[in-house]
């Protein structure tokens, strides 16, 4: 594990005010705020879209989630919102950083009639995750599961590659089951800021690809979208007023559930 390089679970966590990360987190966090001021306050909706999605999902029968890129422990991780509602719900944690790994294992200890296990691995590589002992163990994947993919997706640099990524674990999970995504975009930006946001990217200021909506809407198709659809992150279903939320014209996220019929 390279400290000296970025991470981004841990400059995720430094955004949402954590402890867990390093200078070189921190300086790549505070330079992609610089040019976007509102991505804090936007990774911090995200981080409650979370929250809603897994409590709906819950609301819905679903007992079984696979979560991958989870990031660091934060508030209202993923077991915690299920097992509120669900004690015997069944959490797999997967992520590629070896301190998320660590950190999960102390600290995200859910409720003794469900099941919360941990597995690091590459989302790039789901024949691993598919294969791993620790899911086998914990989920059932003849009965439905919540894949979420929060946050992550737009790591993968590859388009093609991150197609086949969600084509292969959507297709190893049985009907009822749904797809949790977010994923950033420059759709709702001006002409500055998608030249900002080229310039960071081609000189590795930024390690996101931003998509558009008609892209991901490629990973859903064949899959029926809960309502409202596909959404800026802050207004999914959301328990706020809407002059409360955080809107950019410089930068976005979008959110999406869908059902596996």
């Amino acid at each position: 594990m390279d400290t000296s390089v970025p991470h981004p679970a841990r400059r995720y966590n430094y955004w949402l005010g954590g402890k867990d990360h390093f200078a070189a987190d921190r300086e790549s966090g505070d330079a992609i705020a610089r040019a976007f001021p509102i991505v804090v306050e936007l990774a911090r909706a995200n981080r409650a879209f979370l929250r809603r999605a897994v409590t709906f999902l819950s609301e819905q029968g679903v007992r079984q989630f696979l979560d991958i890129g989870t990031g660091l422990p934060a508030p209202d991780n993923t077991h915690e919102v299920a097992q509120r509602i669900a004690p015997d719900a069944r959490v797999v944690y997967v992520d590629n950083d070896p301190i998320v790994m660590t950190h999960a294992r102390a600290l995200l200890q859910g409720d003794p009639r469900g099941r919360t296990a941990y597995l690091e691995a590459d989302l790039r590589d789901p024949e691993a995750i598919l294969g791993h002992p620790a899911l086998k163990e914990t989920l059932d994947l003849t009965r439905p599961v919540a894949l979420l993919l929060v946050a992550v997706l737009h790591f993968v640099h590859d388009d093609e590659q991150v197609a086949a990524v969600v084509r292969r674990l959507r297709d190893a999970l049985p009907s009822g089951s749904y797809l949790v995504l977010t994923h950033g975009t420059m759709d709702f930006s001006s002409p500055e800021g998608i030249r900002a946001y080229e310039q960071m990217f081609a000189h590795g200021g930024t390690d996101v690809r931003a998509r558009s909506r008609s892209m991901i809407e490629t990973y859903l198709t064949g899959l029926e979208i809960v309502e409202p659809g596909i959404v800026r992150v802050s207004d999914w279903r959301a328990d706020d007023r809407p002059e409360d939320r955080p809107v950019s014209d410089n930068l976005g996220i979008y959110s999406v559930v869908a059902r596996k019929p």
